[in-house]
């Protein structure tokens, strides 16, 4: 089991590569060429229009950022409220497992809450950060 927990970094790592993954094909989609039909929507969920604007940027430049290991809690913290915000505004009515339900956005808050709670894990940017991001350099562990 000892070999198992050396390995606890690199789940975080992969947990971060494919969120921001996801949200960067997400954003894609609306940051070239499908941003007004996206505030349109938004508008029509009862939030005012211009939080468009965050929610394409939380999901394509914050999953770039996120790839990057550039302030992974931050913009887990970020995803967390834009995918509870997808599930009670969208998903919840189509149930758990139903067509458009919410059981993927919950996986990935959850992601995101692991990410935001531990770190990015190895390899990001986070400068003075050791691998879990608590902040503790390397040579104090």
């Amino acid at each position: 089991m000892n070999s198992l927990n050396r390995l606890q970094p690199f789940a975080l790592l992969v947990m971060r590569l494919v969120l921001g993954a996801i949200m960067i094909a997400h954003g894609y989609k609306k940051v070239f060429g499908g941003f007004h039909a996206h505030q349109q929507f938004v508008g029509s969920l009862g939030i005012p229009a211009w939080m468009a604007y965050l929610s394409t940027a939380t999901e394509f430049f914050g999953g770039i950022a996120i790839v990057l290991g550039l302030f992974t809690r931050f913009v887990a913290l970020a995803f967390v409220i834009e995918m509870a915000v997808a599930i009670a505004k969208v998903h919840w009515k189509n149930g758990f497992t139903g067509h458009g339900g919410y059981e993927f956005p919950l996986a990935l808050v959850t992601i995101a809450f692991a990410l935001m709670c531990y770190g990015g894990g190895p390899f990001g940017f986070n400068v003075g950060r050791s691998f879990g991001g608590s902040g503790k350099s390397l040579k104090s562990r």
